[in-house]
């Protein structure tokens, strides 16, 4: 169909669309009627890319389908058809077109959610940019269509990106940069088998490491390249590009001879001067100049004129640039200045219509050592240049570091994210056991350390009860003694003298004499003397009833005296007279008693006391007992807690009591225990101690 005869059936086919439009259709017609139109643009979008049309027909094809895209109902599709106009206008080389439309792409992309075409169109304008040498740009919209790319899983585009990103950074000569994202491209497309991007990579790689005079491993590079070239299915001419490189490499090492069988390799290709006449003419111009700096003896003219013929005719300036230079260095060894000085201001002028900075810099120090006279003026023209360089290259690179720094979640930490999911894995797995085993040792440490107090507890409460028992026995033992010296004196005394006395009496029954009375009378005043005895004997027993023995007291006691003798100090010891202290539970005398007895020990080893007192009494169900020293005291907010500390702590809480420590520098130090006890019966002697039930006992020793 020729493009006339398309528009008149375009025409045709919308004005069917708007008579069925205007009728109602069903969803089936709307969806059959837009599939209609997306063919139709589609048609007009490829005229637009159609060669063979001249450049204004394929803008009226372009324009007609922009026109049509606008009115599609569909966002997703409109979407995607402006994407492929825009890039249309782009091949077209018309860029206001382009970024118009790009900025429409990207923005119905954003509305709809298309991620897809949304990095499409930044890897458009990021080509559109790097075709106007605008290479911080380009690098950026790369790099933002390689987030994306990444992040929706499609490695392939996300590797290309990289490939991109790493030849924008070469151009400005962050060679450093485009090895690392060269490499990032490297790891994502050798799963793939891309090998054709394989091959531009390893390409990519050789030239910078060249370029950071790193010449073996730019062999290397290019080896591998090499290898993957032969992988590829299509024809190419990468073989003889690829010798080229390594015999620029070699050329540039000074191992000449090695370069010239690189460069030989290449010339045979006489398909080249066909195919790749540019390729072919470099490689002339190169081998001429390996061959002149091995020997001056080589007429290298004819290859150099060759060279230069063949790039003329392609005008290809940076290629001219490079054989004319040749061709001022060949005069400059044949000693004819001025053909070598002529030769260098055309390769100067050639460099600077290519933008090719490097070139014109060799070219001034080559015309510096050929006209002395003027080695001035050149040196200062070459110095300038090269700051200036030196500072849009610096500007490049630090632009470059800013869009690394913007996207650093995405580009910086990405270099090597493998090895820091390895890594975070490794000390999230390292920190995770060593918490694990961190709280199973604190763990069983506590479980150990409470066993331990337990069994200390267990052990210390042990000795104690022993030693009440013991008491006890005392006591026992002491009544026995008392029980039988009562019973000798009424067994000896008591009952002989009753015994004598009836005896008497009943021999005196039948008598009524006066000697008989006498005797009455003596037997009733030893009656009397039985009486006595007996009373004074009742009135021991009732003494020794009365009498408080407590067990515990004398356990406080012998404690006192215990530790009195190796703290060599003096003590008091007061205590509620008219209280059964042995009628308190058990377990809380056990742990008073240890309470007052870690109170002393602490008093003798950390206070050098000379006097303690003790003060043990019952105040509202309340047991309080008070130790006192008269020791160096301490200030009680900075008094570390030791393990006898926490064990006093541990036993007043089990006794759901509470403690105060009170203690002045130089002053001494009192402690305060207080217990609550319950159903404690004040045992009353007699009236008398009823009377006095508020006296203490004082006991005091030195």
């Amino acid at each position: 169909m020729k493009p006339k005869d398309f528009t008149y059936g375009l025409f045709f086919n919308l004005a069917i669309a708007l008579l069925i439009s205007s009728c109602q259709p069903t969803n089936d017609q709307k969806s059959n009627l837009e599939s209609k139109e997306i063919d139709s643009i589609m048609s007009l979008i490829n005229y637009g890319r159609n060669n063979n049309l001249n450049h204004s027909k394929r803008l009226d094809f372009l324009q007609k389908a922009e026109d049509y895209t606008k009115n599609l109902s569909n966002d997703s599709i409109q979407t995607i058809l402006t994407a492929k106009i825009s890039y249309s206008y782009f091949k077209l080389r018309d860029s206001i077109k382009f970024f118009n439309l790009n900025s429409k792409t990207i923005e119905l992309a954003q509305v709809s959610k298309d991620s897809v075409v949304f990095a499409d169109a930044h890897w458009d304008r990021a080509a559109f940019f790097n075709s106007q040498a605008v290479p911080d740009s380009a690098f950026y919209n790369y790099s933002k269509a390689q987030k994306i790319y990444e992040n929706l899983g499609k490695d392939f585009e996300s590797a290309r990106m990289l490939y991109n990103m790493a030849l924008t950074q070469s151009k400005v000569g962050d060679y450093t940069g485009s090895e690392i994202n060269t490499i990032r491209a490297i790891e994502i497309l050798k799963p793939l088998n891309k090998n054709l991007h394989l091959y531009n990579c390893y390409n990519n790689l050789g030239s910078v490491t060249k370029e950071l005079k790193e010449f073996e491993r730019a062999i290397e590079y290019y080896s591998t390249a090499l290898e993957y070239q032969k992988k590829i299915e299509r024809e190419n001419n990468y073989e003889s590009s690829l010798n080229n490189n390594i015999g620029v490499v070699y050329q540039e090492q000074g191992r000449y001879k090695e370069s010239i069988a690189y460069f030989q390799k290449v010339i045979q290709e006489k398909s080249l001067l066909k195919t790749e006449p540019k390729l072919y003419a470099l490689a002339q111009s190169h081998l001429a100049f390996s061959k002149l700096k091995i020997s001056s003896k080589f007429d290298v003219s004819e290859d150099l004129n060759s060279s230069i013929k063949i790039l003329d005719s392609i005008d290809n300036n940076p290629g001219l640039a490079r054989a004319y230079f040749n061709f001022a260095e060949y005069h400059l060894i044949q000693k004819d200045t001025q053909r070598a000085i002529s030769y260098a201001n055309r390769s100067k002028d050639y460099a600077e219509q290519a933008n090719n900075n490097e070139r014109i810099l060799l070219n001034l120090q080559l015309l510096a050592k050929l006209e002395p006279e003027k080695s001035t003026a050149h040196i200062r023209e070459y110095i300038s240049l090269n700051d200036s360089l030196q500072q849009v290259e610096r500007q490049a690179r630090n632009k470059f570091a800013r869009i690394r720094f913007e996207t650093d979640e995405f580009i910086a930490e990405n270099l090597l994210l493998a090895r820091q999911k390895q890594l975070w894995t490794g000390i999230a797995v390292a920190v995770l056991l060593l918490g694990l085993m961190s709280y199973f040792i604190l763990d069983q440490r506590a479980k150990n350390q409470k066993l331990r107090f337990q069994q200390e507890q267990q052990a210390a409460n042990q000795e104690i009860f022993n030693l009440m028992l013991a008491q006890n026995q005392k006591v026992e033992e002491a009544k026995k003694l008392e029980q039988k010296r009562i019973s000798e004196e009424l067994h000896d005394g008591v009952l002989g003298s009753m015994l004598g006395a009836r005896m008497v009496l009943t021999g005196l029954n039948k008598k009524n004499d006066t000697e008989a009375e006498s005797q009455r009378k003596k037997a009733i005043d030893s009656l009397q003397n039985v009486e006595k005895e007996i009373r004074a004997i009742s009135h021991e027993l009732s003494h020794a009833a009365y009498q408080k023995i407590n067990n515990f007291i004398r356990s406080i006691d012998d404690l006192l005296k215990t530790v009195q003798v190796s703290g060599n100090f003096d003590y008091n010891f007061y205590y509620d007279k008219d209280y059964d202290w042995d009628g308190i539970k058990g377990v809380t005398k056990i742990n008073l008693y240890r309470l007052i007895q870690e109170s002393l020990q602490n008093s003798v080893k950390h206070a050098n006391c000379k006097k303690v007192t003790i003060d043990l009494g019952v105040h509202d169900d309340m047991l309080i007992a008070t130790i006192t020293d008269d020791g160096k005291g301490f200030k009680t907010k900075k008094g570390k807690k030791g393990i006898g500390m926490r064990n006093m702590a541990s036993r007043i809480e089990k006794l759901n009591g509470n403690w105060e420590i009170k203690s002045t520098v130089g002053k001494g130090t009192s402690v305060v225990f207080k217990i609550p006890v319950k159903n404690l019966t004040p045992q009353v002697e007699n009236q008398e101690l009823n009377e006095k039930n508020k006296e203490r006992t004082d006991q005091s020793y030195g």
